[in-house]
């Protein structure tokens, strides 16, 4: 957070000749009090007197904690205390970049004692980073001696001053991430110049400064700004860190939007011992998603409840908006839009009960409406889940329930949305869940798997249909007994979906121990891959150790004979679809059926890949 970052500092001070003191207005008091703090930078230094804190860095998909912030604080009660006027000092004193070394060593130190996960962002002054005596390794040496890899640090660059020699400062970035760092951009779209920071130096991961988070659900403009920024982001392959996350309105907005990283006070403070957790509330927020989702859910977004609600501008009189609720008794709310942009929303109950006052038309008719509309009213995408925006309406307050609430497209201005129409819609997307989910897994079923094959052919949408079927499951059933057999049924269905892209791919229970997987995702070999090593890593629990050790059991075949059958393993028949290559979710489904087979002739966990309709 930009209010605690170990390294901005104010621009250098130079102090006037004692002569010229007076003249300047500099009085004995100043001069006692830059003593004072000079000497407490002396024993600071002498002494390590510094503290590290450290805040938790959350991933917005898992709500795992990926890494924290290090941070640094002076002696507590005094002047130096707060990391800004700590490093104003040392630098007025020309002690910057000897309390920027002593603040590495305590942070890195304290990081390892405290033995937190993940990464640790240490804030370094670009300044610094390109002063000989840090790039000599001093750092480095330092890591390596506490048994820390470079690749678990990520060097966080905060803007101090305007101008930088860019190709000084790209070598020296290049050089620390040869040595295996990596490298983060603090407070993106405040300072002097960090957007030109990003197109040169190609972090792996910028920051979004505060400011643009808080409020965020209540700011067409900050949304836009940060959309923009993910936008960016996914084309240079950088990861975002949306930074002063405070409230689960701000939460939902940001998760929405897809940025990967997020922290601040909401998902936990800075703190000498941090959290290694967020809190249940913070998880179920950040996981509860459309897992497996059907067509039902894909489309469940705002922009299905979106009504047209002609909007009036901020300059429009009182006396018009009165006559426009009188005119229209079922409008609850009228949106205020200025250049498509809006900007406030006037409430039917508070116009009329302010019309009802005596002297009101006289007084205020002919005044501008921004005088009495709420100007922080709920602004949304059209494209956010009704799931997500139920969530949303619910943690921002109890009036949005009544007042609605603004729906925009990029920023701009498209119509309204009612808490009725998004309850109505919600019910029904539960009934058609329910009427065609698996009830074991609670996955899609056929219907759904069909439709939404139908709506990816339609719209010419690449994509891979994976077969999955688990080998020798009825003799596993039949030795071990249904409920185990429905035990392994739904680990299956479990390790599927965590390895299919909630935003993108489709997981679907055909029935019993038969699943299928549409993927999105171009690395869905990899996650054929994967699910498949995950798979059999679990699923040997589910054996006796003597049956693991055979590696299978013996049982009675359907004559009634003994024979030796492996142990449970998992097979996917891949059939990667291109526009033109199939017409129907039959020919799909007739594809995927044949594949499957193939690769239940392979010993094993296996995948086979349907190659011959590839272009």
């Amino acid at each position: 957070m930009r209010e605690l970052s170990e390294i901005e500092y104010a621009p250098q001070v130079h102090q006037a000749p004692p002569g010229m003191r007076s003249l300047l207005g500099v009085s004995q008091h100043d001069e006692a009090e830059r003593s004072r703090k000079s000497a407490l930078l002396q024993d600071i230094i002498e002494n390590c007197s510094l503290t590290a804190v450290f805040q938790p860095i959350v991933d917005m998909r898992s709500g795992s904690i990926m890494g924290y912030e290090g941070l640094i604080r002076g002696p507590s009660d005094s002047p130096l205390h707060a990391p800004i006027a700590l490093l104003q000092t040392a630098e007025m004193h020309g002690r910057l970049f000897e309390i920027e070394r002593l603040c590495r060593k305590v942070t890195l130190e304290s990081f390892m004692r405290l033995n937190l996960g993940g990464r640790l962002f240490l804030n370094i002054s670009p300044e610094c980073l390109i002063e000989p005596l840090f790039k000599d390794g001093e750092t480095l040496k330092l890591i390596h001696s506490l048994g820390i890899n470079p690749d678990k640090i990520i060097i966080e660059l905060t803007e101090a001053h305007p101008t930088y020699d860019y190709p000084l400062l790209r070598d020296a970035v290049n050089h620390y991430r040869n040595m295996g760092f990596r490298v983060a951009i603090d407070d993106l779209g405040e300072g002097f110049s960090n957007l030109r920071l990003w197109s040169e130096l190609r972090p792996d991961f910028v920051k979004i400064d505060m400011h643009f988070v808080q409020g965020i659900n209540q700011d067409s403009v900050k949304h836009q700004f940060v959309s923009s920024i993910q936008q960016i982001a996914e084309k240079t392959e950088t990861r975002v860190i949306a930074e002063g996350i405070e409230t689960f309105a701000e939460l939902a907005v940001i998760k929405n939007l897809n940025i990967a990283l997020g922290q601040g006070y909401l998902v936990g403070r800075p703190n000498a011992n941090p959290i290694v957790a967020v809190s249940t509330e913070i998880i179920k927020a950040l996981t509860t998603s459309s897992r497996g989702r059907g067509p039902y859910q894909k489309s469940a977004i705002a922009r299905k409840i979106l009504k047209k609600v002609v909007p009036v501008s901020s300059h429009t009189p009182n006396q018009t908006v009165f006559q426009i609720f009188t005119e229209n008794p079922e409008l609850h709310s009228l949106p205020v839009v200025d250049s498509m942009n809006p900007v406030g929303l006037l409430k039917r109950h508070h116009v009329i009960e302010n019309f009802a006052r005596p002297f009101v038309h006289e007084l205020f008719g002919k005044k501008h409406c921004s005088t009495m509309m709420d100007a922080s009213p709920m602004i949304v995408d059209q494209n956010i889940s009704l799931h997500d925006l139920s969530n949303l309406i619910v943690s921002s307050g109890r009036h949005h329930l009544l007042d609605g609430f603004v729906i925009t497209d990029h920023g701009k201005y498209v119509g309204m949305g009612s808490a009725h129409d998004l309850m109505r819609e919600i019910t029904e997307i539960q009934i058609n869940t329910a009427r065609y989910a698996n009830p074991l897994t609670l996955l899609p079923g056929n219907v759904p798997i069909n439709e939404h094959i139908d709506m990816l052919l339609e719209n010419n949408i690449p994509f891979c249909a994976c077969y999955c079927d688990l080998d020798n499951f009825k003799p596993f059933n039949d030795v071990y007994g249904y409920r185990k057999g429905d035990d392994m049924i739904q680990l299956c269905g479990e390790i599927l979906a965590e390895g299919c892209d909630i935003e993108r791919d489709f997981i679907g229970h055909i029935g019993g121990d038969d699943f299928i997987v549409l993927f999105q995702s171009q690395d869905w070999q990899k996650r054929c891959g994967d699910a498949l090593e995950r798979f059999d890593a679990m699923s040997s629990s589910f054996f006796s150790e003597a049956h693991r050790n055979d590696n299978g059991f013996t049982t009675q075949d359907r004559r009634g004979e003994k024979v030796f059958v492996p142990i449970t393993s998992l097979s996917i028949g891949a059939v990667p679809v291109f526009p033109g290559t199939y017409d129907s979710h039959h020919e799909i489904s007739e594809a995927a059926a044949t594949a499957k087979k193939n690769a239940k002739k392979i010993p094993g966990s296996s995948l086979f890949i349907e190659r011959r309709k590839q272009i």
